[in-house]
């Protein structure tokens, strides 16, 4: 894998030496990449595909859930639940311990979600997602319901007693998210602005006013998506050309020249030194010199 290094440091993380493996080459849209540690297994999604797979090293691939309601982001809680950002089906979900389904949140003030996207789940449980309308009018990744009832782009927190709050509402169109290492930031892409904004995270789940903490710029194909963060502090964000490394301090590091079209990212393996890369028709996984932030 070719990479452009930007800044001193970027070394640490990838060298000559990186290789791509292929997990798959028939992806349909490959989205809602997340390791289950509990397992050993890596989960993704395939959005026009309608099905969540699993992924065995040395066995193979296998059906979890089709169809999926065209499910995208997806994340494990500490009870090792698989929650999910319905996107088609216009609502936050979790599989249960025996396979059944629960709907978290499905409507906000008496209306119906847009098409919930990315999800991350914090140590205390609550959990946070970006609802923009993309799904609505997308082909071959809508429902059957394409109605839109909230007029803002939002960013959500589902406590953990099940109430949802509003915390975001000014992006234009908000896309991946991630918290700092140590959960007092939390980072939010714009796939629309081409930038990426960070809050600070209060004690009680809300979040401060937001600044701009990098604009992505460059060419190729690619837009803020995916967003993940290794334990170092860096942020790593889709964009034009791959995939771009940024520092705390938010400026670039360097970019991961990926040969397709990313659509997000999600640390993986035992010592999470792995990156499960989905795009539109491959998985890749590659293995990095600083692992990431590992997912309950």
């Amino acid at each position: 894998m070719d990479f452009d290094m930007a800044a001193p440091g970027f070394e640490s993380i990838v060298s000559g030496a990186t290789e791509l493996d292929v997990i798959t080459h028939d992806a349909q849209v490959s989205e809602g990449p997340v390791w289950n540690r509990r397992t050993g297994q890596f989960y993704w999604v395939s959005i026009i595909g309608n099905t969540i797979w699993k992924w065995t090293p040395g066995v193979g691939r296998e059906v979890v859930m089709r169809p999926s309601h065209k499910a995208d982001g997806m994340t494990f809680d500490r009870q090792g639940r698989l929650v999910v950002a319905g996107w088609a089906w216009r609502r936050v979900w979790r599989m249960e311990l025996d396979g059944t389904i629960k709907t978290l949140c499905s409507h906000y003030d008496g209306k119906k979600l847009n098409t919930p996207n990315d999800i991350v789940v914090k140590s205390d449980g609550a959990i946070y997602f970006t609802d923009p309308p993309g799904a609505l009018t997308s082909v071959e990744m809508h429902g059957e319901d394409v109605q839109r009832y909230l007029d803002y782009c939002g960013v959500f927190r589902i406590s953990p007693e099940g109430e949802t709050t509003l915390v975001i509402q000014d992006f234009v169109y908000p896309n991946g998210l991630a918290f700092s290492p140590d959960e007092s930031l939390l980072y939010v892409n714009d796939s629309r602005e081409f930038l990426i904004r960070v809050f600070d995270v209060r004690p009680d789940g809300s979040l401060g006013s937001g600044r701009v903490f990098h604009h992505l710029s460059g060419t190729g194909e690619g837009m803020p998506d995916g967003l993940k963060v290794d334990s170092a502090g860096n942020v790593y964000c889709t964009g034009p050309g791959g995939i771009h490394v940024i520092s705390p301090s938010g400026s670039l590091m360097g970019r991961l020249k990926v040969p397709a079209h990313v659509n997000n990212m999600g640390w993986g393996d035992d010592d999470w030194r792995s990156l499960y890369i989905t795009c539109d028709t491959e998985v890749f996984r590659v293995r990095l010199g600083i692992p990431g932030t590992p997912t309950w």
